[in-house]
């Protein structure tokens, strides 16, 4: 899926709960904006936690010895922080298939 395809699908889901409110160009700077506050506050260190669906947060990787693909010597790949995304027990319940009120009668 685009970034498109998502403008078009939240601007139909929408449409079809509150009425033709908002139109693509606007969905878009919606959608636009969501992602960047997601990527400053990235940028700045902080988690970003969306209830039922998950966590974005930076992970410190360690110093590791590499292999250039190439030559096949090894190469020392130096720590960095990763951005990392954790999904919810919803989100990974809802992948698998599976209903979450099953699992809490278990």
């Amino acid at each position: 899926m685009t970034k498109a395809d998502l403008v078009e699908r939240v601007t139909a889901q929408i449409s079809r709960t509150a009425g033709p409110m908002i139109s693509k160009k606007d969905c878009a700077r919606v959608v636009d904006a969501f992602l960047e506050a997601i990527k400053e506050s990235l940028q700045t260190q902080e988690n970003i936690e969306v209830r039922g669906f998950g966590t974005f947060k930076i992970r410190n990787r360690k110093t590791r010895m590499a292999r250039n693909p190439r030559t096949g010597s090894p190469v020392e790949v130096s720590a960095r922080p990763v951005p990392v995304f954790k999904p919810s027990k919803e989100l990974r319940a809802l992948v698998a298939g599976v209903d979450m009120s099953q699992m809490s009668e278990a």
